[in-house]
Parts: C-alpha cells; sequence; structure tokens
C-alpha cells in the first residue's frame, strides 16, 4: 500500500497530514527516506521520526461531544487544550475526522481508519452533516433562500445547496437545523456572515443518522459494531 495510506492505518495523522509529514522527512522505509507514492510492504521496516512503526494495526473507533475551547488536532505547539485531552488514557492512537472550530461543539468522530476517516471527509462523497444553529433576531425567508440555495463566501465560492429548517424562533433569537454535504473551512459560520446573521452558537448534532444519542458535553464512547458498519457504508 501507499506509504500515506499506511501512516493513516497507524493512526499518525489522515492521508492529507500524511503526506505532509513525509514531505517533511521524518519517515523512513528501510532505513532510507520516504517519498510522496512509496508503497510499503508486509516485510519493509518504516520509522517515524526513528521510531519503528508495526505493520500489526487494531482499529479503534469513537464518538466525541466536543464541547467548546478545544482544539481539533493531535497536537498543539501553544500548549493549549486539544480534543485528545479528553480521550480515556487507554484509548490507541487515534485522530479526529474532520475538524470542528475552537468555539464550535458536537459529534467528532475519532479513529486510526484512515480508509474510514477519507469515505467521510472526501467532498465527492457528499456525507451529510447536520447542525444546530443558532442566530439572534428573526431569519427572513429571503436569507432562508440564499441560505438554501448557495451563498457566497468569498470571491468566486459559492456553497452548495443545502437544507435548511427553522426549529425554533421568537423575537430574540432563531434556532436552525442545517445539513451540509461539504466541508469548506467554517463553512456555516460564512454562510450566515454572508446573509447578514453571525452564528452566536454552533453544533454538530449528526454525520448522516449517526447522532449523538444522550453524549454527554465532554463525554467520549466507543462506537459499536453496527455504528462503524454504517459509516463505512454510507
Amino acid at each position: 500500500m501507499r506509504i500515506n495510506k499506511f501512516l493513516a492505518e497507524q493512526g499518525v495523522a489522515s492521508r492529507r497530514g500524511a503526506d505532509e509529514i513525509i514531505a517533511e522527512g521524518r519517515v523512513s522505509i528501510n532505513g532510507k527516506i520516504a517519498k510522496p507514492g512509496d508503497e510499503v510492504g508486509a516485510d519493509d521496516a518504516v520509522t517515524l521520526d526513528g521510531k519503528i512503526l508495526s505493520h500489526k494495526v487494531k482499529y479503534e473507533y469513537y464518538m466525541l461531544n466536543k464541547p467548546k475551547g478545544y482544539l481539533c488536532t493531535v497536537s498543539d505547539d501553544k500548549g493549549r487544550k486539544t480534543v485528545m485531552d479528553l480521550l480515556p488514557e487507554n484509548a490507541g492512537r487515534v485522530f479526529p475526522v474532520g475538524r470542528l472550530d475552537y468555539d464550535t461543539e458536537g459529534m467528532l468522530i475519532l479513529t486510526n481508519d484512515g480508509d474510514l476517516a477519507y469515505r467521510l471527509t472526501a467532498p465527492q462523497n457528499e456525507i451529510p452533516k447536520t447542525y444546530l444553529v443558532r442566530v439572534e433576531g428573526a431569519v427572513s425567508a429571503v436569507q432562508l433562500n440564499r441560505l438554501r440555495t448557495g451563498v457566497e463566501i468569498e470571491a468566486g465560492v459559492v456553497t452548495k445547496k443545502c437544507r435548511v429548517t427553522v426549529a425554533e424562533t421568537d423575537k430574540q433569537y432563531t434556532k436552525l437545523h442545517v445539513t451540509l454535504t461539504e466541508g469548506k473551512n467554517r463553512e456555516i459560520r460564512r454562510m450566515f456572515e454572508a446573509v447578514g446573521k453571525p452564528v452566536v452558537f454552533l453544533k454538530r448534532l449528526r454525520v448522516g443518522e449517526l447522532t449523538l444519542s444522550g453524549l454527554d458535553r465532554g463525554a467520549v464512547r466507543r462506537l459499536t459494531p453496527d455504528e462503524v458498519f454504517y459509516l463505512k457504508n454510507l
């Protein structure tokens, strides 16, 4: 298999993150610095920062109800809290699938299964993800239509059509459910800013039909075999 896939299966990083690690010259195959696109076989010795990586991988899958104030990264050079701090001590070497902003809450999948991570994040797979959005005041029909049909969030960049429904509203605030099938950086916040309704609260509720299932804020649990099977077949 390709070296980036091998590293992803080891829980080192996503395939994209693995490509960056390889480019930094931190990975060797049989004593030689690895290059992007290199192939790895069962008999090859692979090292990362001088440490040997085993070919035997036990996949692990977790669901976290991410609170605000945590970074979706494996480590932070500034010493800030990351989602890894919320995992149990016996959790394996996993990484976050995709990202939630520092101030965004909700469902986050963590795994060392690089194929599943790719399936859930590749834009062409259009995996639906549903969010709870809260804004101040009312949202007009014109604003809702713009959100649903696509909003220009920067020059030449227009979001895809999405599902937007009003869950609750009064004179003070409006809560909406938004389902996206793409994952541009800070997409929902930028969409609502574009229509003049800055987001004051944002939480991911589900991936596909998989929900938080009563998982408390900051809590984590292993995914069941049925849930893993569901995600692999989305």
